[in-house]
């Protein structure tokens, strides 16, 4: 009897929210509904499965969400935001794919785990953001957010202009022996939006930063562990 095949989903924007509705948590549901319907056909093909996706239309809004009611509540800073992303979509994703599965008779668990990945302090995209974040805005306003906050921004295809981060490469995803020890039995949503960046430190702490890994990267990177 062939061993079961481990295979690595990585969801970009399209499988997250379609473009064509309203940028809400409901129209993402709907979405996501929609995707999981083929992850469980896969996983009843008998394939140990571990999902990966991005989140950068949703950590844009998270940010933006957070400095709007500065006023009111504390801002949370971009890596906090990141986490606050991989928890929702991961949990419309475990939702919708439990759903799914248990119309097809079949009880495999899902479980999202809140991942961390180690990047370098000294990779150079931190001296080169290019990753897009958040909404469109015009050039004048993203100006005045640009002098107000310090935010890079550039003018995006013709579509308006976007904050842009760093993008740097991941080198270590901290939570994999738990992934590792879930993926035989659990369909593991892990590396959510690539990760949430973080540097390690000489004393082993982790130190969260401003920047968002790219899925495709990190979904390497798990496959190969």
């Amino acid at each position: 009897m062939n061993e079961p095949k481990k295979i690595v989903i990585a969801l970009g924007g399209n499988a997250l929210q379609s473009g064509r509705g309203p940028a809400t948590a409901e129209e993402q549901l709907r979405v996501v509904r929609e995707t999981c319907e083929h992850i469980a056909d896969l996983s009843c093909r008998g394939y140990e499965i571990a999902i990966v996706h991005g989140n950068g239309p949703q950590v844009g809004r998270i940010l933006l969400s957070s400095e709007t009611a500065k006023n009111v509540t504390p801002a949370m800073p971009f890596d906090v935001c990141g986490a606050m992303s991989q928890g929702y979509i991961g949990y419309h994703l475990q939702q919708s794919l439990k759903y799914a599965l248990n119309m097809r008779n079949r009880s495999t668990p899902v479980v999202t785990v809140a991942t961390q990945m180690i990047v370098d302090e000294n990779d150079p995209a931190f001296n080169d953001p290019t990753k897009p974040i958040g909404p469109f805005y015009s050039e004048e306003d993203a100006k005045n957010i640009s002098e107000e906050k310090g935010y890079v921004m550039i003018e995006d295809a013709g579509r308006g202009w976007r904050r842009v981060v760093a993008s740097p490469m991941p080198r270590k995803i901290v939570e994999i022996d738990a992934v590792k020890r879930l993926w035989d039995s659990t369909i593991v949503i892990t590396c959510g939006g690539g990760g949430v960046p973080v540097i390690e430190k000489n004393n082993g702490v982790l130190e969260g930063v401003d920047a968002v890994i790219d899925k495709d990267f990190a979904a390497e990177l798990l496959e190969s562990r």
